[in-house]
């Protein structure tokens, strides 16, 4: 078991795995304290970045040429597009 979570983890959404991403991985998580949890959506062409506050996670999605929002690697110079085509 890990005594200190990641500061990140990122899942790749397939067809067979989007309620687990979107929904038991979220709890999972959760209960874990990872403070930032990207979800990456090739089929919605979407990336969802997800920070854990004291209620839970609060989720912002990135679409297009929106440059992602990390405030745990606020450096990163990374937009959706780039990341979905990667």
């Amino acid at each position: 078991m890990l005594k200190t979570p990641p500061l990140l983890v990122v899942e790749v959404v397939s067809p067979g795995s989007k309620k687990i991403d979107y929904e038991q991985k979220l709890a999972e998580y959760k209960a874990i304290k990872i403070p930032e949890y990207w979800i990456v959506d090739l089929r919605n062409s979407q990336v969802c970045v997800l920070l854990l506050t004291e209620t839970g996670y609060e989720a912002t999605v990135f679409t297009g040429n929106q440059r992602i929002i990390s405030p745990t690697f606020s450096e990163l110079a990374v937009t959706a597009s780039q990341l979905l085509s990667a």
